[in-house]
């Protein structure tokens, strides 16, 4: 019964992990592709097709038919590369450090959405004068920016620490904490509740949204493909990471809890399962985005044309007669967006006075860059809606359980490794636990300070993301090519019962490899003929900017991806010298060198707690 728990929460787990990755990253996290969302959602489903399923499986069908955590798997694939299971160990821990926070923000905010009117409706006054900054750009940037970071000007302002995200970082980690240190059966039960309640939540936002003025407008831009964006590489590599995360690509969680399935279980069908259901969440969680947006962006349009109506009804634009509307003027409410525009762009050359555009498209498209979609858009598309601190509330709690729901997997791509290869944090699975919340905490207080936004953004961009494709480039080459894609698929047809087409074999060796060493390459090129740049919070003219990484940030940058990667060929070196010291014991003791026979057992065969020797020296 045990396992078969266990064999549901796989599919479960990963769901959820899609659903997380797929709104709140879509929602929160630093993606340009919500400019041309169309595009990017072909460009999705087309790596998804080629190069996170095929890959998926093969993590599935590793863990499964090894039955260890990603160190003794990669260990098992070959010794010299035992360092793969350390360096996704390293990317989790990554990962989860500035997820976190990002659940910490989400838990300032879930605080702050009861109470009436929401406290980032109305711009505050000193007085009675509206606050400056507030009033140049708009009361829910004011109150993210200023509020809610007290954001510095730039990455070289650090700034004291926030006392509130501080407190909300520590309540995030002592969640994630409670919901853990019982190990993998208690984050099950934990995580029943969160696996469905985020797709009734979505549902419900869905609806309101479609019945609102402004969500079909904003639907169809979300299917209008702009295909030029193809040749951006930074597109390509979003598009992937995307992927990654969506499915937990080179996490080594889906190994950790694909290592609890019974060994027939056909994980094949359960990779096209999750993958499908992982595609329709992506749907669902991008109409709810688009209809809310197209909702906000309609409102704000509509009253700009309302605004430049009202200058012809005042007469404070005198027109000369062949160039007045056609529609009614004297009534700016009544005067439909579509009219206006025509109106405008048949005379906007020959008008004498101030009239401005009123871009639907451009509305849509303001303030979804960085932490700006769920922050500052969706929270003022709900200010907007009846009865807005209920769906503020909603939308916040959908986050935190969608944040929790990645945590745990993360954490435990962390956690069951380490338990895996080192038997004595398996006998105290509750102190390491506690022990690495506590260590995940205190280094996170780097993103608690004013400027600690901008590191969240390194560490999205860079610091996880370039060392997960990596960590993936290892893992790939490791099963096709080190130990053979020939074998592991007899591996797999011993374990299922039938043997998977011959076309993944192709896919592994060839088509995922070079797709993913091309991306690789090609965002480490253009990261030295284009220094990286994030955005910036200017104060003096409310407004963001895109500056340059300083020299000492690419540093610490650089430094942290060398670091995720360092195992690798720690693990290289040690297994050669560990290697020579054995043969040279052994002829010592015989006077002669032996030849070392290679363990042929297939994977298949493995039993797990069972101590196994590497396939491939």
């Amino acid at each position: 019964m045990a396992e078969q728990v266990l064999n549901i929460f796989i599919v479960e787990f990963v769901i959820k992990s899609q659903c997380t990755e797929n709104s709140v990253l879509l929602s929160f996290l630093m993606e340009p592709y919500l400019l041309v969302p169309g595009a990017f959602l072909l460009l999705y489903i087309l790596l998804m097709l080629i190069v996170g399923i095929p890959l998926f499986f093969l993590e599935l069908a590793a863990g499964q038919a090894i039955r260890q955590g990603s160190i003794g798997v990669w260990k098992y694939i070959s010794p010299k590369l035992s360092g793969i299971g350390y360096s996704s160990c390293v990317v989790c821990f990554f990962v989860a450090l500035y997820y976190n926070v990002i659940l910490a923000w989400s838990l300032y905010y879930f605080g702050n959405s009861f109470q009436y009117p929401l406290p980032w409706e109305q711009c505050p006054e000193l007085g009675n004068i509206t606050v400056k900054e507030c009033k140049s750009s708009s009361p829910t940037s004011y109150f993210w920016y200023r509020k809610a970071l007290d954001v510095t000007d730039s990455i070289d302002e650090m700034g004291s620490f926030n006392v509130y995200i501080v407190g909300c970082l520590l309540l995030a980690w002592t969640i994630v904490c409670l919901g853990m240190f019982k190990g993998i059966k208690s984050s099950v039960k934990v995580m029943y509740f969160s696996s469905i309640f985020p797709y009734v939540v979505l549902i419900c936002f869905l609806i309101r949204g479609l019945l609102q003025d402004g969500a079909s407008e904003g639907i169809a831009y979300m299917f209008y493909p702009k295909l030029e964006i193809w040749a951006d590489v930074q597109v390509w590599r979003q598009a992937a990471t995307q992927v990654f995360f969506a499915l937990g690509l080179g996490f080594g969680s889906i190994i950790a809890y694909s290592s609890y399935n019974p060994k027939n279980n056909n994980c094949h069908r359960d990779a096209f399962t999750v993958s499908f259901i992982n595609f329709l969440t992506s749907v669902l969680a991008t109409l709810v985005v688009f209809a809310v947006l197209g909702f906000r962006a309609k409102k704000t349009v509509m009253a700009c044309v309302s605004s430049n109506v009202q200058k012809l009804s005042e007469h404070s634009c005198v027109l000369d007669t062949h160039l007045l509307p056609t529609f009614n003027y004297s009534d700016p409410g009544s005067v439909a967006l579509e009219d206006y525009t025509r109106w405008l762009e048949q005379n906007e050359h020959q008008l004498p006075c101030n009239i401005t555009a009123c871009d639907l498209e451009k509305e849509m498209q303001k303030g979804v860059e960085g932490t700006g979609l769920a922050f500052i858009a969706f929270t003022e598309a709900m200010t907007l809606l009846p009865g807005s601190p209920f769906w503020s509330a909603l939308f916040f709690l959908m986050l935190l359980n969608l944040g929790l729901s990645t945590m745990f997997g993360t954490m435990e791509g962390i956690l069951a490794p380490l338990r895996d290869r080192f038997k004595c944090l398996s006998k105290n699975k509750t102190k390491l636990t506690i022990g690495s919340c506590i260590i995940g905490f205190l280094i996170g207080l780097l993103f608690t300070q004013r400027c600690g936004n901008y590191f969240v953004t390194m560490f999205d961009d860079y610091s996880a993301t370039l060392p997960l494709i990596i960590v993936v480039v290892f893992e790939t080459f490791s099963v096709s090519w080190l130990y053979g894609a020939d074998r592991f698929l007899d591996d797999i047809e011993g374990m299922l019962g039938w043997r998977p087409p011959v076309i993944y074999k192709y896919l592994w060796k060839y088509v995922c490899l070079l797709a993913m060493l091309g991306l690789l390459g090609a965002t480490i090129i253009g990261m030295f003929i284009k220094t990286p740049t994030y955005m910036a919070w200017n104060q003096e003219t409310a407004s963001e900017d895109h500056l340059p990484y300083p020299g000492w940030a690419l540093a610490v940058l650089s430094l942290l991806i060398i670091f995720a990667m360092l195992p690798v060929p720690v693990g290289l070196v040690h297994s050669v010298v560990w290697d020579r010291r054995r043969r040279t014991h052994r002829d010592t003791e015989t006077g002669h060198y032996s030849i070392v026979s290679t363990d042929e057992t297939p994977m298949s065969e493995l039993d797990n707690g069972n101590a196994f020797p590497a396939s491939v020296s």
